[in-house]
């Protein structure tokens, strides 16, 4: 549900805006949605007891010289009750300039961190096969392989030695 709402605001705004416009605007609500993962902000945009009114005050008081855009944004968002969407909204908002520009991020999981001409090569080849420019940032995490997760095409490409060996005993197994 809230999936739809963030989507008919994000549609909303992109309407009737070139891609520098967006990109500001985004800068932006990316100032406010920081604010989203401190637990006492949470606590107090998602309260009962505190008016809309002053929490429309206190995510303004984020903003520094923001567009009137922006401003009737966090206000609109504050009237109808929504201001917690805002962290979903950048992310909407992100995606659909992605598209605009035909640039996408990705994200690269492995276990150990990747050398650079590594990293440019696989964003070049990547880049080459879905005819569009390509960003990739590499996270360590625990997955024993390698995955990139292109996540505005919809795309996940993985390698993992534990899938290879299932495999391989499944086919020795077979033959046997």
């Amino acid at each position: 549900m809230v999936d739809l709402v963030v989507k008919r605001y994000a549609k909303a705004l992109i309407d009737g805006k070139d891609i520098s416009q967006l990109e500001s605007q985004i800068t932006e609500l990316e100032s406010v949605s920081v604010a989203y993962s401190n637990d006492k902000f949470l606590s107090i945009i998602t309260s009962v007891e505190v008016t809309s009114h002053k929490k429309v005050e206190l995510i303004l008081s984020f903003l520094n010289n923001a567009s009137q855009n922006t401003i009737n944004l966090i206000k609109l968002l504050g009237e109808n009750r929504r201001l917690e969407i805002v962290p979903q909204l950048v992310q909407e908002l992100k995606k659909e300039l992605f598209t605009m520009k035909n640039s996408y991020e990705g994200t690269i999981y492995t276990k150990t961190e990747l050398a650079t001409t590594y990293v440019s090569s696989l964003e070049e080849q990547f880049g080459k096969k879905f005819d569009i420019q390509l960003k990739l940032n590499q996270k360590v995490c625990n997955y024993d392989g390698i995955k990139v997760e292109i996540e505005g095409l919809g795309v996940e490409i993985g390698f993992s030695k534990d899938r290879l060996k299932s495999q391989m005993i499944n086919h020795i197994l077979k033959a046997i």
